[in-house]
């Protein structure tokens, strides 16, 4: 289902996208992988990280945007790694079991996934993915994902899951990422090893990839260069990864260019410590708000703006 303010055009590689516009604002979002691609604002400033180096040939996920991480984050079981939503192609949802965002001006889409035989084989359960992009007014631009298990067997089923945002920032070495202080996390480069976040931030002097478990429903990322930060806002997702690959380890990706780790970071809304189980009939879900404000307007409270 598709709202008047959306368009399907071809995209790269004859990919076919839906482009989601509302006040100057805009969002692509990509058929594969139900994968949006770009967000920009009222001034057409690209909000969000995709590589140059982006290969949109499937199977091969594309590398920035929002990919999304299902059933499984990173090597976290037997699939491969974030499993496979990121590398199949979403079906536009005619029948979306969701009422009409309450703005009449919000542009959204609808897309579903259900499990392919060769999925089947690697994941033996039956689901429906339910996918809406909303772009609404000021260009907040929200995710909400719902999984329903649909077993016949009256098996129940686990995932874990993330929406793997690359942001763009002018300058890694000048942002912060704040909302995660004191708070555990594993870190991704010892084995999951658990530490307690000692900063009062998180700022970046070379490579990271951390978990944080149970984080706080909103985190702030602040770009001082740019004097403007945005607010990550999610619900039924706990935890919260935070990565940047540095110099060597984007070196080693032929889908990254050698310098971009210093113009994005991924904060990531997810649930990985504790996987999901869903029973039969039942349904999750899972929502991602991303908005931008001024850095003058972020204060304790992480308000939620009035402005992009």
């Amino acid at each position: 289902m598709e709202a008047q303010a959306v368009e399907r055009e071809g995209g790269m590689n004859g990919l076919e996208k839906l482009v989601l516009r509302e006040g100057g604002c805009s969002a692509e979002v990509y058929l594969y992988g139900g994968h949006v691609s770009s967000w920009k604002n009222a001034q057409g400033e690209e909000l969000l990280f995709l590589s140059s180096k982006a290969l949109f040939e499937p199977p091969k996920a594309i590398r920035g945007g929002i990919p999304i991480c299902f059933p499984q984050f990173s090597n976290l079981g037997s699939l491969p790694p974030h499993g496979f939503a990121r590398n199949r192609l979403w079906a536009l949802d005619a029948d979306p079991q969701l009422d009409p965002p309450p703005n009449a001006t919000a542009a959204f889409v609808d897309l579903i996934l259900s499990p392919s035989h060769d999925d089947f084989k690697a994941f033996p359960h039956s689901f429906e993915y339910r996918l809406r992009v909303q772009l609404g007014p000021a260009g907040v631009l929200t995710l909400t994902s719902r999984v329903r298990n649909t077993n016949s067997d009256g098996k129940p089923f686990s995932f874990t899951f993330a929406y793997h945002t690359y942001f763009s920032v002018s300058d890694i070495s000048e942002v912060r990422v704040e909302g995660l202080e004191t708070l555990d996390y594993l870190d991704n480069l010892q084995d999951r090893s658990r530490f307690t976040e000692q900063g009062d931030a998180i700022t970046f002097e070379g490579e990271l990839d951390r978990i944080y478990l149970e984080a706080p429903r909103k985190i702030a990322i602040l770009d001082h260069e740019k004097n403007r930060t945005f607010l990550v806002i999610k619900d039924g997702l706990p935890d919260a990864v935070v990565w940047n690959p540095w110099d060597k380890k984007a070196k080693a990706m032929s889908d990254f260019g050698d310098e971009e780790y210093k113009h994005m970071v991924c904060v990531e809304a997810a649930a990985i410590e504790d996987p999901v189980t869903l029973k039969p009939t039942e349904e999750w879900t899972g929502r991602l708000q991303l908005s931008l404000v001024p850095n003058t307007h972020v204060g304790g409270s992480l308000d939620v703006p009035n402005a992009l």
